[in-house]
């Protein structure tokens, strides 16, 4: 009788360890890259000036200097935190300026 659950975990034991995660569950964008994704102002803005090596896609260290630059724009009060109004006025301030 103790054969059994040990006969049970050593026949599944290499089917869990070779399991993969979901696709779900991966986060495969950076939160810096998926910000210029979600909004072509942002994107065109940050391909012109943070795109180092012209190739027309921001790797992660050029999302991530856009995104730092991006906050120092948008971030009007110094608080630390870029609200919806900040957001939309630097999004604005961005599509009028480049």
């Amino acid at each position: 009788m103790k054969k059994l659950p040990l006969l049970l975990l050593l026949t599944f034991t290499p089917a869990l360890a070779n399991a993969q995660p979901l696709e779900a569950s991966l986060n495969t964008v950076p939160a810096a890259r998926s910000l210029f994704e979600r909004d072509w102002v942002l994107m065109n803005w940050a391909l012109k000036f943070h795109d180092g090596n012209r190739d027309i896609l921001l790797d992660l260290r050029e999302a991530e200097a856009a995104a730092v630059e991006f906050r120092r724009i948008a971030d009007a009060n110094n608080d630390g935190r870029v609200t919806t109004q900040e957001y939309r006025a630097a999004r604005e301030f961005l599509l009028a300026r480049y």
